[in-house]
């Protein structure tokens, strides 16, 4: 089954970055990653019925990380994970 998580940033300074993430812009929880001690937390997890919260945490932080290394620490507007 192909998923998409879609994550729109909230806010950015120079210590942490905050998304909201989820399959839809109506279901959606709270990401944050620390840029400087390169972790990442889930604030408020996404409720979808029949879906562990983990299953959209997990691939919202991959997204947050590919931006922070591969990316060059450019964390977009809005962006998404797809498998």
């Amino acid at each position: 089954m192909a998923s998409v998580i879609l994550l729109v940033k909230q806010t950015e300074d120079d210590e942490k970055v905050i998304y909201r993430f989820g399959p839809n812009e109506r279901k959606m929880g709270l990401i944050e990653m620390n840029k400087i001690k390169e972790s990442v937390k889930e604030l408020e997890p996404v409720q979808v019925d029949g879906v562990s919260p983990s299953f959209f945490f997990n691939r919202a932080a991959q997204r947050l990380v590919r931006c922070l290394f591969r990316e060059g620490g450019k964390f977009p507007e809005r962006t998404t994970f797809e498998s």
